[in-house]
Order: structure tokens, then C-alpha cells, then sequence
């Protein structure tokens, strides 16, 4: 089984970009922690990082017929991209939503996800550890099926 982790804007500045909200964690750090986690149970990640938004959205095309599920945290695009949520609501596989802080403790802006609604489930404030509990999510509801 192959998974597919996608991060949207500014995730690539994470362990400098306000670390009192996002910690000191790098995207480098999950990366390495969730490919650890992926491969005891014999599972293989690719991930990508964007700050634009067409190239999340041809990653999920290019990769709709060969993963058993995908893991976003589509950082700003969370709140306006349409063009992610449809290409996401093509992919029939499990979708978890991802988010370090706890957006629903912040501005009220953040509150609202466009992805949320197509997502099989969100995960939202527990740090970037958020990314484990999703992989193993994914990994437990693939085998049960």
C-alpha cells in the first residue's frame, strides 16, 4: 500500500514559522517520524509540500489510481480552495484532513474548511503528531476492509 501526504502553503517553514503555535517541529522531522511509523507496517509515504495550488491538485490526479489513502493539511488553501476539494472528492480512498494547531481555538476565518465536508474524518490541535494518528487511521481502516 502506498499513502500520499500533501501540505499546502508555508508547511515548509515549520520549526521557524511561529513556533508558539506550530512548535518546532520541521516538516523534515514528520516526514522522517511517519515514514518510520509507515514502514514497521510495511506501508510506503510520498509526500509533497506546495505553495501552489495546481500542483496539489495534479499530485492527486497523478497519484488517484496507486494509493490506499491521502493525508492533507492543506495549510491556507483549507479555507477557499474548491479546486482541491473537487479534486480530492474524485479520489475514492480515505481522506484525512490535518492541522497542527487547533484552527477552531484561533481566528474565525480558520474555522471554516472547504475540505471537511469530502474528508472521511479531520484531526485538528494535536500538534504535528496529528499526522501519526492520521496514518494510523488510514492504515487500520484499509485493512479492516
Amino acid at each position: 500500500m502506498r499513502i500520499l501526504v500533501l501540505n499546502g502553503p508555508n508547511l515548509n517553514m515549520l520549526g521557524t514559522r511561529e513556533p508558539h503555535i506550530y512548535g518546532a517541529t520541521t516538516l523534515a522531522d514528520i516526514e522522517r517520524a511517519m515514514r518510520d511509523r509507515a514502514a514497521a507496517r510495511g506501508v510506503d509515504i510520498d509526500f509533497v509540500q506546495s505553495n501552489h495550488e495546481g500542483v496539489i491538485i495534479d499530485t492527486i490526479q497523478q497519484h488517484q489510481q496507486t494509493i490506499g489513502g491521502i493525508i492533507i493539511n492543506p495549510g491556507a488553501f483549507t479555507h477557499y480552495s474548491y479546486a482541491i476539494r473537487d479534486a480530492l472528492s474524485a479520489v475514492s480512498v480515505p481522506i484525512i484532513e490535518v492541522h497542527i494547531s487547533n484552527v477552531y481555538k484561533r481566528e474565525p476565518f480558520r474555522h471554516h474548511s472547504v475540505i471537511a465536508p469530502i474528508a472521511t474524518g479531520q484531526i485538528a490541535g494535536l500538534g504535528w503528531r496529528g499526522y501519526l494518528h492520521a496514518l494510523d487511521w488510514v492504515l487500520d481502516s484499509t485493512a479492516n476492509t
